[in-house]
């Protein structure tokens, strides 16, 4: 069993995706105590079982303007935050983390404010893709050192991609067992180079299709669209430009 974490615990944000969090926090990796919970709603309602174990609700709003007095009031070198919220430059805050020594995990790379500019913006610097770039080369600059900060990491993606790295480790390791394996899988599977392992297992699509089995104690009604992920996550993905990933397997583009 994995040592529980001993430093402080500060969450952003009490939806649904921290409402399934903080029980798992609370049992596998910190004291309740630990634990500071911020929304800018009052959503105590929302997390009130965290609360009654220990854990402290504020209400309050991080912004760029108040992003470092905020963060160090509950932060120092050593401890963890945890961004389930949205509209947060990532950029700025994987950028405090790492300045301060903190550990940090998100769900999503965000910016400030998504729609500034509307349609007019170039819609190249309103993919996904730029926010990773922009991600990049602030990390570049790091040289590899300083805590570690995860981004990205919710369901998908996060916990499909350890599902799916753990498939390519289940194929490589049949494959070598049963004298299959191409030159290159080995060094790759010791490596944990996944990107090579799956090129050298010739893998060329991996489909990962979601079921949500969620039950509502609210029938939807004639005519209603319900969303049970995230109302802001879902405008905001609706009106970004359609993104294409092109695998290194094809050799043509399509146009």
């Amino acid at each position: 069993m994995a040592a529980r974490f001993q430093n402080r615990v500060l969450v952003l944000g009490a939806g649904s995706v921290s409402q399934c969090v903080l029980p798992l926090l609370i049992e596998h990796l910190v004291d309740a105590k630990q634990i500071t919970i911020a929304d800018m709603r009052d959503n105590r309602g929302r997390v009130s079982d965290a609360i009654a174990a220990g854990a402290t609700y504020v209400q309050d709003q991080l912004t760029r303007e108040n992003m470092d007095q905020f963060l160090s009031k509950y932060l120092s070198a050593g401890d963890f935050l945890l961004d389930l919220a949205w509209n947060i430059d990532a950029n700025a805050i994987v950028g405090w983390a790492h300045d301060h020594g903190v550990i940090y995990l998100n769900t999503s790379i965000e910016e400030w404010d998504p729609y500034a500019a509307g349609a007019t913006r170039n819609p190249t610097e309103r993919t996904l893709y730029w926010r990773h770039m922009k991600l990049r080369k602030l990390t570049d600059t790091w040289g590899g050192k300083g805590p570690t900060a995860i981004v990205e990491h919710g369901a998908n993606p996060g916990l499909v991609s350890h599902l799916t790295k753990k498939a390519l480790f289940d194929i490589a390791t049949r494959a070598i067992k049963d004298g299959k394996a191409s030159a290159g899988v080995e060094d790759a599977l010791t490596a944990e180079n996944f990107p090579t392992l799956a090129q050298k297992l010739n893998v060329k699509v991996i489909h990962i299709a979601e079921r949500d089995t969620q039950i509502s104690d609210k029938p939807k009604q004639v005519n209603e669209f319900v969303n049970t992920w995230s109302v802001e996550g879902f405008y905001e993905e609706g009106i970004a430009p359609a993104e294409l990933g092109w695998g290194t397997h094809e050799k043509t583009l399509p146009i």
